[in-house]
């Protein structure tokens, strides 16, 4: 059925989140940037989340606007991460 997994606050540098994951082909993973308070970030949202699925040992996140998060380096952010029918190994902000 799913579920979902929220970071403690962070701060971090790169300008992409990389994911190691996998999913049935019905499954999906889709990832949400938060403030430090929780409140979802306008444009990484999780209604602004690529819906991802496959294997993939360094996919990045996406989001409509594609997968730059350099704009929020170096502020404190939470990672909400969503999946169905997959499992998440692990996440990594690269450049």
């Amino acid at each position: 059925s799913g579920g979902e997994l929220t970071t403690k606050s962070l701060i971090y540098t790169g300008g992409r989140l990389s994911l190691n994951y996998s999913t049935s082909a019905a499954g999906s993973l889709r990832v949400e940037l938060q403030d430090a308070t929780g409140k979802p970030i306008p444009g990484f949202t999780l209604e602004d989340a690529e819906e991802l699925y496959g294997d993939s040992i360094d996919q990045s996140a996406a989001w409509r606007h594609g997968t730059d998060v350099s704009r929020l380096a170096g502020q404190e952010v939470r990672i909400r991460f969503v999946l169905c029918d997959g499992d998440f190994f692990s996440f990594q902000f690269a450049d």
